[in-house]
């Protein structure tokens, strides 16, 4: 499977100040927007599973 293969694409509307607090998280971290939202849907998963592991 090629690295292209497991990546999907799709179109996100964010309100304003989301999209204003990704732009500045990703100049501060001099990283891409999308590595942002990423790593905040990662953060978000790891959490919900910690969760249901203490639950």
């Amino acid at each position: 499977m090629s690295k292209s293969d497991d990546r999907h694409q799709f179109l996100v509307r964010l309100p304003r100040d989301v999209k204003d607090w990704l732009e500045n998280e990703a100049a501060r971290t001099m990283a891409s927007q999308n590595s942002e939202i990423v790593r905040s849907i990662r953060a978000r998963m790891d959490s919900e599973r910690r969760d249901r592991a203490a639950g």
